[in-house]
């Protein structure tokens, strides 16, 4: 697919190269065999100290994303070299924020190893790779949007300045590969809306963040939402909306078939609905950190 094909050479041209060594502290690491590690060597916020734990226990299942992928997209030409690359820039956001909470002592390391085994023993298995690559872009454009914000929002509650720059390291990372999704599937609304509608209905209704299935989760998920790092409010406001109306303009998407305008319509009766449901929980509305354009987040 030409578009493919572009939003591989502006991603490539965009990405830049760096190295989860340098963001680390090493000269705070400390021996774990002379010194275990003990509740008083936490110094984060609690609402930070889970988000980190889910967002690396989330990253930690990277060899599910990148078979969901690469089952999905396949391995020819463009989206193969697309799916290795992206793989391979994934794979630093584990290594980075394991290292920093190791050394830090942030998180109990073998709490953390635990969850770890647990992710990747559970595995992830894609809805959307049932329903072949349109409902992937879709998907994963919502969830890569969704990770950037969640990470950089962590980074911001955590009061720690190096760790709010390896929050947004990872942030920037991930507003790149939100940013192929979405012009990927920009151009399939232009080639068939009426199959890009019925695939957003898909994606959004019910729509999971890949980590939603480990344990403890809807615990976790609250602590989060409540100090405003990420919830429903966020995701409406700062996701939803902005792709659907600005990036995606389905609402000016002419041509549709019967099926796709009920299916539009469906779409915005649920926006209403998790309004009213976010207005009743009286979430936080969270900071709007960078924009959402073409244009990636700048590193901090």
């Amino acid at each position: 697919m030409p578009c493919v094909e572009r939003s591989l050479d502006r991603h490539i041209g965009a990405a830049a190269e760096w190295f989860p060594h340098e963001y680390i502290p090493y000269a705070q690491g400390r021996d774990y065999v002379e010194e275990p590690w003990r509740e008083t060597d936490n110094g984060l916020p609690d609402p930070a100290r889970t988000a980190l734990e889910v967002n690396l226990l989330t990253e930690d299942n990277l060899p599910y994303y990148h078979l969901g992928i690469w089952q999905t997209f396949g391995n020819d030409e463009a989206w193969g070299e697309w799916v290795r690359r992206w793989t391979a820039e994934e794979g630093r956001h584990s290594i980075v924020l394991r290292d920093y909470l190791s050394v830090t002592r942030g998180i109990d390391p073998a709490r953390l190893e635990r969850g770890r085994m647990d992710m990747v023993v559970r595995g992830w298995y894609p809805g959307f790779a049932k329903e072949g690559p349109l409902d992937g872009v879709i998907f994963l454009t919502l969830q890569e949007l969704a990770t950037r914000i969640s990470h950089r929002n962590t980074g911001e509650t955590t009061r720690d300045e190096s760790l709010r720059k390896v929050c947004g390291r990872i942030a920037t990372d991930e507003n790149l590969h939100y940013v192929f999704y979405r012009d990927v599937a920009r151009e399939a609304i232009q080639v068939d809306p009426s199959a890009a509608i019925l695939a957003m209905h898909r994606q959004i209704i019910g729509f999971k963040m890949p980590g939603s299935e480990m344990p403890d989760f809807s615990a976790k998920a609250k602590t989060i939402a409540r100090s405003g790092i990420y919830n429903l409010r966020i995701h409406l406001d700062q996701v939803l909306t902005p792709v659907l109306d600005k990036q995606w303009r389905i609402w000016d998407t002419s041509g549709l078939s019967d099926e796709a305008a009920r299916a539009r319509e469906d779409i915005a009766n649920h926006l209403e609905r998790l309004a009213r449901v976010a207005a009743r929980l009286d979430e936080p509305p969270g900071p709007v950190t960078g924009d959402l354009t073409d244009d990636p987040v700048g590193v901090p």
